[in-house]
């Protein structure tokens, strides 16, 4: 993110921290650079970010808006604790999409306002490619002409990649010819190669790693097919949807929010390998419902989650956060 804020004029300052207990204790040196530059609000996401800045809330009183991604459930019961302790030393919160919302007033029943803002894609970065994934296909060894099966994600528990694998052995079977892009990295990571290696897929499954270049690798895809365990609102959906992708996914939280089964999409229900795999093979087997699909999928992210949608919302948060200051 850093260079992309940095190339439209956003002046970025990176406090380092490797751990989340350094980061806490931060807190002196982001209030000091809030006052000494004259900050007039502070957004923060993600829980250990969104702590540091409660901090600093209550020693400053600026303004803060925290984004929540995920679901209270799903968080270890330190950061629950934590998020119960603190959550009203902030301004106002938003959830990225309704279940988040629900989850935050069920579980924590704060007395600051909880609303909802979806997450936004910029539909016009996030525009299929093909070109580039030609490259990627070429970059890769798999045939211009190879269907590809993808997903972008990291690997963690919450993303369920042991599925996706069983899913690719699956659809692998009935179309041996079928290539596969799963790109990203993370703690699973070893766990997943050896499932890989298990099923004899080396050849089909493809690791690219971590990646920055992410529209190339979504113009290679003609399937975006996710596995998670539960979600908030994730980003690389909308990605994929936004560059054409057909999307294959379970009912994960905030995904059922924007893929409507049957019509933007196909769902599966948490944890079936079958059914991703017979969602799959459905549109392999049907190209012209896969390209329809794939239609779909671009026209409700540009219908409905676009990032120009998402900021004007945004952008409604804070210049009324910052009357109420004035007031």
């Amino acid at each position: 993110m850093v260079e992309e804020i940095k190339e439209v004029g956003g002046k970025v300052t990176c406090l380092a921290a490797n751990n989340n207990f350094k980061l806490l204790l931060k807190f002196n040196e982001v209030a000091n650079y809030c006052k000494e530059n004259k900050i007039d609000l502070i957004h923060a996401h993600l829980p250990w970010s969104g702590f540091l800045s409660r901090v600093v809330f209550k020693k400053t009183e600026l303004p803060l808006i925290y984004t929540e991604h995920n679901i209270q459930e799903r968080y270890h019961i330190a950061t629950r604790k934590l998020n119960a302790h603190t959550f009203n030393w902030q301004s106002i919160v938003l959830g990225v999409s309704a279940d988040v919302t629900r989850s935050i007033e069920e579980k924590i029943k704060p007395n600051i306002p909880v609303k909802t803002l979806l997450n936004g894609v910029n539909t016009k970065k996030f525009n299929r490619d093909n070109f580039a994934g030609i490259n990627i296909k070429k970059e890769y060894n798999i045939p211009e002409e190879a269907i590809v099966i993808g997903n972008l994600a990291v690997f963690r528990e919450q993303k369920d990649i042991k599925t996706w694998v069983k899913s690719f052995k699956i659809i692998n079977d009935r179309f041996p010819e079928v290539y596969a892009l799963l790109v990203g990295a993370g703690p699973k990571e070893e766990e997943i190669k050896q499932l890989i290696e298990t099923y004899g897929l080396q050849n089909r499954i493809i690791l690219p790693g971590l990646q920055t270049n992410t529209v190339a690798f979504f113009s290679a895809m003609d399937v975006f097919m996710m596995s998670s365990q539960f979600e908030g609102l994730p980003i690389a959906l909308l990605e994929a949807m936004s560059t054409g992708c057909a999307i294959v996914s379970t009912k994960a939280g905030g995904v059922v929010e924007v893929v409507r089964n049957q019509m933007d999409g196909l769902l599966c229900e948490v944890g079936d390998a079958k059914c991703l795999a017979n969602n799959c093979i459905e549109l392999l087997e049907n190209p012209l419902l896969r390209e329809e699909f794939q239609k779909k999928a671009r026209k409700r992210v540009k219908a409905e989650f676009s990032l120009e949608n998402m900021v004007v919302n945004l952008e409604k948060s804070y210049l009324s956060l910052l009357d109420n200051v004035v007031q």
